[in-house]
């Protein structure tokens, strides 16, 4: 039976917190529009909320960590507000159901990645003095007809979830069992989404999903795969920026390569999780390729596209891994020479393969060692790549003002890198300007506005 909107919003103010990967903050902004849609209002100021929701990640130990933490802080508002409603959402709702319910009392409501349009009711069984709770997953949802609630603050960038879920079970991952099987969403909706980004003013949309690769919709004789639905979104608007995360080397075609490089808008950036350069290590993690099928897709690219930048996931430590292991890593690191990498300890993540089948015999201490060592080559590499930059002009969307100087604006170039020059008139977020780069860092760009 449908809540009415007078017994569930009325008003009540909305919080939440959203941690992890960019698919929980595109399942923040569904989560906002499902509940605006029955009268809640949202806020960012939590000393006001009548809700509090946290949209965890569980793809590491220290994520959930940190969402223990906040709940204890949590306990000062709930009891300054008796009434405050307390919720965990997402993965780490999906995975430790119980134990959130058990441990910390203050929790109402435990939602799963797949239950957030039964939130309204959720929250009606938590002001009713019960639990709100549903994690069971789902074969289709796709919150595909959603339009979400954007909470950016710049009004220039914007995700949209193309598809969820993930059946690519890696034997260290845990997200298969926090977010169901995979399931591609119509891409009619996420056409009518991506022209309503642009119509509101965004220049610039990511295309979100944990294999974008192997997003495939069957809607016609020939079926809607990921290169024809990039071209799809490329062809809304020439000054519509297109980017996508996550690709999965198994998956990365050929067509796919071809139909980036034909597309001046389609970003020159591809983030490629490599996790190891080490081929007996990727087979023990099920990647599903070799560090030489790695390498040739790499060389591909850069044949079609020799200014697109790559990045890259790196995992230190994993089970069994061997210092020649270890070293295969940091020559893939200098092969490839990524412009940046998301670079972690191996944490054994309950329920996956690695838990069930393996043991987790490389040391803190030793993960550790091996982790600075990939960070500190990661800097160099990182510093060099902007280096061979000075001197370039690139095309940069304006995302505001730097962090540092209202008298700076900072934007990123097709390669997502930040580029930070001194500020003119008449310019502001979701302009195109030519920034020539005078310098650098290993972090960001700097460069002098080109003038006509």
């Amino acid at each position: 039976m449908k809540i009415s909107r007078a017994t569930t919003g009325d008003g009540h103010k909305l919080y939440i917190e959203t941690y992890g990967c960019q698919m929980n903050v595109g399942d923040t902004e569904i989560i906002v529009s499902i509940m605006q849609g029955e009268g809640y209002e949202y806020t960012r100021n939590i000393e006001e909320a009548d809700i509090i929701l946290v949209n965890t990640c569980s793809v590491r130990d220290n994520a959930e960590q940190r969402i223990w933490g906040r709940l204890k802080e949590f306990h000062r508002y709930k009891r300054a507000k008796r009434s405050l409603i307390v919720g965990i959402v997402g993965c780490m709702a999906e995975r430790l159901k119980e134990q959130l319910l058990e441990k910390e009392p203050i929790v109402d409501i435990v939602a799963g990645p797949d239950s957030y349009r039964d939130m309204p009711k959720l929250v009606a069984a938590a002001k009713a003095g019960g639990k709100g709770v549903n994690v069971a997953l789902s074969q289709e949802e796709t919150y595909g007809e959603i339009r979400p609630v954007r909470l950016d603050s710049n009004g220039v960038s914007a995700f949209i979830s193309i598809m969820r879920g993930c059946i690519n079970m890696c034997s260290y991952c845990v997200v298969p069992y926090t977010r169901g099987i995979e399931r591609s969403r119509d891409p009619e909706t996420i056409l009518r989404e991506a022209r309503e980004c642009y119509e509101a003013g965004y220049r610039e949309v990511t295309l979100l999903g944990q294999n974008v690769n192997s997003y495939r919709w069957k809607c016609s004789e020939e079926p809607v795969v990921f290169p024809k639905l990039m071209e799809m979104v490329a062809a809304i608007a020439p000054d519509l920026r297109v980017r996508f995360a996550t690709s999965h080397p198994k998956d990365l075609s050929d067509r796919f390569i071809e139909v980036m490089a034909s597309h001046p808008n389609i970003c020159r950036a591809i983030h490629l999780p490599a996790q190891s350069g080490s081929t007996r290590m990727l087979q023990i993690m099920n990647r599903k390729y070799t560090r030489e099928w790695y390498l040739g897709r790499i060389a591909a690219i850069r044949a079609a596209m020799p200014d697109c930048a790559i990045t890259t996931d790196l995992i230190a430590g994993f089970c069994t891994e061997t210092l020649e292991d270890h070293a295969e890593t940091l020559s893939l690191m200098r092969e490839v020479g990524y412009a940046s990498a998301f670079m972690f300890k191996f944490s054994m993540r309950p329920n996956t393969y690695a838990a069930r089948h393996m043991t987790d015999d490389v040391s803190e201490e030793e993960k550790t060692r091996r982790l600075t060592e990939i960070i500190n080559l990661q800097n160099e590499l990182s510093a060099e790549s902007n280096r061979k930059d000075v001197g370039k002009t690139f095309e940069v969307l304006i995302e505001g003002h730097s962090k540092r100087s209202e008298a700076q604006l900072c934007g990123r170039t097709s390669q997502n890198k930040m580029v930070v020059f001194d500020a003119a008139e008449g310019l502001g977020a979701g302009d195109y300007v030519k920034v020539t780069i005078t310098d650098c860092s290993s972090a960001t760009l700097f460069g002098k506005l080109l003038t006509e």
